[in-house]
């Protein structure tokens, strides 16, 4: 604690590349899943983003035991499990909740056996399961941003039929709309954002950032359009304000990022006024009747 006072004293915040490494690498997270978690939140995914958080681990886990690279063996195993989560839920047989609690808890089981069988991966696994902002390296960065840009790219294509999806899916489909499709597209990309951010926020806290953005902007704007644009920047926001003030306060970046993005939930939730709030909550069952830009 006194050694970072004393940096911080001598106005030095900035000269260590780990901590522009963090700011960078937080502040990207943050925009990434404010621009996934529109879609989580307006699609009522929540529940599959904690979830498939979960599986990641479960992946990251045996990644470390076998000593490969995190990115395939999470990556793998979170785009799988999510696929199935996706798959069993369309069958119908059981309720998308029990098919995301049986997946992704088997896949959490799975990494919790193996960090306690293998000590040696022990410290790799905690970084997930916490997060480690200020751990990460180059790669990660490019990781993120990769992402992040692939993400956008493909809301910016196939916004139409993402809204439409996501408004309607039973009348999207009768128009033609590859709904199966779209929820597949969505899937990946959701399991690839928590891939590349949850050794940032850590997999106890990743689902908060999801969704946090994306429930403020839609306090702010009945407007899906400018939800996919106010999100990210309000998880930017969170991100990069959370991992400075984390900085002073010695503690640890991935509480302090969802911290800030409660803060100012809250503030926008009691500025909005309840007839505000109850024009919003409409949205997620009047879809045509949402503007789209």
């Amino acid at each position: 604690m006194a050694r970072i006072s004393d940096l911080l004293a001598r106005g030095r915040t900035f000269s260590f590349e780990f901590f522009r490494n963090g700011l960078l690498i937080a502040t990207l997270a943050g925009a990434l899943c404010g621009l996934i978690g529109v879609f989580v939140v307006l699609r009522s995914m929540s529940y599959i983003g904690h979830g498939l958080s979960h599986a990641v681990f479960g992946g990251a886990a045996l990644a470390a035991v076998l000593n490969i690279n995190y990115f395939i063996g999470a990556g793998v195993w979170g785009v799988v499990s999510g696929l199935m989560i996706g798959r069993v839920s369309r069958k119908r047989i059981i309720g998308a909740d029990a098919a995301i609690g049986v997946i992704t808890t088997a896949s959490f089981a799975v990494g919790l056996a193996l960090q306690a069988r293998f000590g040696q991966a022990k410290r790799s696994i905690d970084a997930v399961l916490f997060g480690n902002v200020l751990g990460v390296f180059t790669g990660d960065i490019l990781a993120v941003a990769a992402v992040g840009v692939v993400s956008a790219v493909v809301v910016v294509l196939l916004y139409r039929k993402l809204l439409f999806t996501t408004f309607d899916p039973e009348v999207a489909g009768v128009s033609g709309v590859n709904v199966p499709g779209m929820e597949a597209v969505l899937m990946i990309l959701l399991s690839a954002t928590i891939l590349v951010t949850v050794r940032v926020i850590g997999v106890l806290l990743i689902s908060a950032l999801l969704v946090l953005p994306a429930v403020t902007a839609r306090l702010l704007t009945n407007s899906f359009g400018r939800m996919l644009w106010l999100s990210p920047v309000l998880g930017a926001v969170f991100g990069g304000v959370g991992m400075y003030a984390s900085w002073y306060a010695d503690v640890p970046s991935g509480a302090v990022i969802i911290i800030a993005g409660t803060i100012v939930f809250i503030a926008v939730y009691t500025a909005a006024g309840v007839r505000r709030r109850a024009r919003v909550a409409g949205m997620d069952h009047h879809g045509p009747s949402l503007r789209s830009a």
